[in-house]
């Protein structure tokens, strides 16, 4: 996976933000855990899979699934997030390929699936402590906790990124020891007969695949925040290695103790069975311990979503996307507005249920998708010589051939969708396309204040600049 680009290019931007100079810098440590939460935060989730498919295609999905979506997604990532080394991330590979229409539309659905996503964690928290405090099961106590843990989670996004990357090591650590453990101690009574069984004709497709996909997405969700990364040239591209290969594991090893240590009951498998299995292999104080781990889980996954939308708003209103009230910085170096405008959207959709949820995110983040592959491979063939710090090892037609199988692993996820989750979806992108005419209205009219970043690079001028050269 790792390969930098050694060759004589033009320069679009080398390190990161000059505009940054003042804060400190995300390290590859806090960054891989970051990215970890990003996509994962543990195999709290997947349990759905077994339910769906059977120990056999549940093993093989976390196995093999990372080949046609992970992997290609977290290449990509690299390769642009070290050729455009700031905040926006994605939304500047688009508005680079595309322009700043499809720019803007790719800022506008990419933030509003993460809201969405972001909607369930505090949601999923607070079912994992109703047990013990059923007061919060519903009501308005419930609507009060989930204020007071967003509001809580929200100042420490505003604290500062570097608060939140080792944060996140510490949630991280603690969420995964305990599947350490209970992969230990399950080896005496491991079975490799239960892990290949599979009956086709009772599996749930629909299932089975957005499981597959929800939890092992969101690998370019970093790129927003590279304009915060110490040397991302050097830094992202490995932290994306090491984060992969902790995913995978985090995913695997759990799913292949799990089916292996205890008989098959499928329909046993949901959200949070993972807490009985530890109850039968080590008792209930390892139950408690998976639980506490994976309610945890739930504020990490926040925070790292939190991160990765607001600077995501910010990149954009350095690029004249936004108006320039997004770009403004915290004394702590933390786009403020950008925070307060995710957090809200987080309590206005906290009242969606947890397939509803999935569902919405999953097809507004394809969308996404779509158009990062035609991207990625645009640049490729128009901007051949740009500079690109780290470039996956292939050619422009390998791009393309690299690009198709998750390609069509979205056109899949789309067809499964239901109609309300399609309408409620296309509606959200109607509303982007009338947003971007309004915005630009209100710019021309000066409304709202915008301004573009002269610490900023231009890829146009940059490749023009590298053909008259030559």
């Amino acid at each position: 996976m790792m390969e930098h680009n050694t060759s004589e290019y033009v320069v679009l931007g080398e390190g990161s933000s000059p505009q940054l100079d003042n804060f400190q810098k995300v390290s590859i440590i806090p960054l891989v855990f970051l990215i970890f939460y990003e996509v994962s935060g543990g195999p709290f989730g997947i349990e759905d899979s077994v339910k769906a498919g059977g120990p056999l295609l549940a093993l093989l999905g976390f196995l093999l699934f990372p080949f046609i979506w992970s992997i290609p997604e977290a290449l990509i990532t690299a390769e642009m997030g070290t050729m455009f080394p700031e905040n926006g991330g994605y939304v500047v590979w688009v508005t680079s390929a595309l322009g700043p229409f499809w720019g803007f539309q790719q800022g506008w659905m990419k933030w509003l699936s993460g809201v969405i996503d972001n909607a369930l964690y505090p949601v999923l928290f607070l079912d994992y402590l109703k047990s013990a405090i059923p007061a919060i099961g519903g009501g308005l106590p419930r609507i009060i906790a989930v204020l007071v843990l967003t509001v809580i989670l929200t100042y420490m996004n505003y604290r500062g990124l570097t608060i939140v990357g080792w944060v996140a090591i510490l949630l991280g650590v603690f969420s995964l020891l305990p599947f350490l453990y209970m992969g230990i101690v399950a080896i005496p009574e491991l079975k490799p007969s239960r892990w290949v069984v599979v009956d086709l004709g009772s599996v749930d497709w629909g299932l089975y695949l957005n499981t597959l996909f929800w939890n092992l997405n969101y690998w370019d969700s970093i790129s927003t925040l590279s304009g915060e990364v110490e040397n991302p040239s050097k830094t992202l591209p490995k932290a994306l290695f090491y984060a992969l290969v902790l995913v995978i594991f985090g995913y695997f090893l759990p799913l292949l103790f799990g089916t292996g240590a205890i008989p098959l009951h499928r329909e046993l498998w949901t959200d949070g069975y993972f807490s009985d299995i530890a109850k039968i292999l080590g008792g209930v104080w390892l139950r408690s311990w998976v639980q506490a781990a994976s309610a945890l889980s739930n504020m990490g996954m926040f925070v790292a979503e939190m991160s990765s939308d607001s600077f995501q708003l910010l990149g954009m209103a350095e690029r004249e996307m936004l108006p320039s009230v997004f770009s403004k910085r915290s004394r702590y170096g933390t786009p403020l507005t950008g925070i307060l405008f995710s957090a809200s959207g987080v309590v206005l959709l906290s009242w969606l249920s947890f397939q509803e949820i999935v569902a919405a995110e999953n097809f507004l983040y394809c969308f996404g998708m779509i158009m990062e592959f035609i991207a990625f491979v645009k640049l490729r063939i128009k901007y051949p010589a740009a500079s690109r710090p780290y470039k996956i090892p292939i050619g422009t037609f390998g791009a393309i051939l690299m690009c198709i199988p998750p390609t069509l692993l979205i056109f899949v996820v789309l067809a499964l969708a239901s109609l309300k989750i399609m309408a409620i979806s296309l509606l959200a992108v109607m509303i982007g396309m009338v947003m971007h005419p309004c915005l630009e209205y209100t710019k021309r009219k000066r409304w709202f204040k915008f301004s573009m970043s002269s610490k900023l690079q231009d890829i146009h001028n940059a490749a023009h600049h590298q053909c008259n050269e030559a």
